[in-house]
């Protein structure tokens, strides 16, 4: 079967998409002061390529002062395409504003103390992947991407063709700028150019977190009919446990065995299990008994059934990564370390709640950092999960989705927040069964 141009199109819309993602990954882990020094850096780049800037806004202006006197544009949308020396300058002071202000991420929003050794954190994070569609005014540009990048988020760009040169000149400037910083992705900022990428960008609600159209009331109504972007509220429950190296043998069978077996049919059950190789030999042979005689039904790679090989362990298909049993069936894969384990959570997850079990500090900021998921733990079952588990009395449901900014979006709207569970072997079944006793004592600041 052939492929058309119009398929290679969509496939490389959405291949951009991605690695707009990835770059978002990395720019959540990026301090302020260095966010902040890629900000000055691009104003700079700004000022000094500003004849760049004003020959392309002339190409520009030049095409739509025909639209304007046949009709097909107002002289209003003329107006705010064509820029300045002046406007240039605002440009760039709006971006050092933006670097001004103080850094809204990882603020501590709350802490609580669940129980003894049991502390849970809420804290700023980024949203992700920002999609924004607008039109005509070439300076949304650096403004968008100002805050996306201090904000800690990738920005996917779609102007509207009145302003195709600006826009191009202005997004290839401020991705030269960030290209001679190593540890900042030159894809956190991308560009589309077409009212094709625009379709197939709405159907890409699995890559993008937020989408803002900007343009008429008609534009955002078809945006908000054509787009499950973004989805207030969550799916499925995919949830993870993956065991370190370093893990609390115990830890690791209490936490395992609670997240999927305490209550199985709910969305903060765990699904997969992942468990690093050079623990595995002593971990997974036992773990694998404890489920069996729980009654569960497991699901392994080709590692895990070589060193289960006597306990009726199913082989795992590309599908059972994927899948919400809701069930007594669990998956489990021996991964090579933490870091693959983070892939395959990002990959396979469904960004609800995902834990680990370590007793390295730094093995789980980094896990809790790179995990795109709105809960995560060291040390706790995924159970913990929950709106009265947390103190909050009661919940409406566990929201995966994003959408929580009222009026003008800045900072503070391009940011969400994720809860940090601090335990030490804790399990849900202890306080079920009444052995213990939850504090919810706030912890002041």
């Amino acid at each position: 079967m052939s492929v058309t141009k119009n398929q290679l199109e969509v496939s490389e819309v959405r291949k951009t998409v991605r690695r707009a993602r990835r770059a978002a990954h990395v720019l959540a882990a990026l301090s302020g002061e260095r966010r902040n020094e890629a900000l000055l850096a691009a104003a700079n780049s700004i000022e000094a390529r500003s004849a760049e800037i004003l020959a392309a806004n002339d190409k520009d202006c030049a095409v739509a002062q025909r639209a304007v006197e046949s009709g097909e544009m107002s002289r209003a949308m003329f107006a705010r395409l064509r820029t300045t020396e002046r406007g240039i300058a605002e440009m760039a002071l709006r971006v050092r504003e933006v670097a001004d202000l103080p850094d809204p991420l990882h603020r501590r929003l709350s802490a609580m103390e669940l129980d003894d050794r049991l502390v849970l954190y809420k804290e700023t994070c980024p949203l992700g992947v920002v999609g924004v569609v607008f039109e005509s005014r070439p300076d949304v540009v650096p403004q968008i991407a100002s805050l996306a990048l201090k904000s800690g988020n990738a920005v996917c760009l779609k102007g509207g063709a009145e302003a195709a040169e600006t826009n191009a000149t202005l997004v290839a400037i401020w991705r030269d700028t960030i290209s001679a910083f190593p540890d900042i992705p030159a894809d956190s900022v991308v560009l589309f150019h077409t009212r094709e990428d625009v379709a197939e960008i709405l159907t890409l609600h699995d890559e993008i977190d937020l989408i803002v159209p900007r343009g008429s009331n008609e534009f955002v109504a078809y945006v908000t009919e054509h787009s499950r972007i973004p989805v207030l509220g969550h799916g499925e429950g995919i949830c993870h446990v993956y065991v370190h190296e370093d893990a609390d043998i115990q830890k690791a069978f209490d936490v395992s065995f609670d997240s999927k077996v305490q209550y199985p049919a709910v969305c903060n059950a765990m699904e997969t299990l992942l468990v690093h190789k050079d623990i595995a030999q002593r971990f997974l042979p036992a773990m694998v008994v404890q489920f069996r005689e729980a009654g569960v039904e497991v699901r392994g790679c080709p590692r895990t059934m070589a060193l289960a090989p006597d306990q009726g362990v199913i082989a795992a298909t590309e599908e059972d990564w994927k899948k919400e049993y809701s069930d007594l069936i669990v998956s489990i894969k021996v991964v090579d370390g933490v870091n693959e384990a983070i892939e395959h959570i990002n990959r396979y997850g469904s960004r609800h709640t995902e834990s680990i079990v370590t007793e390295s500090h730094d093995v789980a900021a980094r896990f809790m950092e790179f995990v795109d998921a709105a809960n995560v733990f060291q040390n706790a079952s995924t159970r913990f999960s929950d709106g009265f588990r947390y103190g909050l009395g009661a919940e409406v449901g566990i929201s995966t989705g994003k959408l929580h900014a009222r009026g003008p979006v800045g900072l503070e709207g391009l940011t969400i927040y994720k809860y940090k569970l601090f335990g030490d072997g804790h399990t849900v079944a202890s306080y079920s069964k009444g052995r213990r006793t939850f504090k919810h004592r706030v912890i002041a600041e």
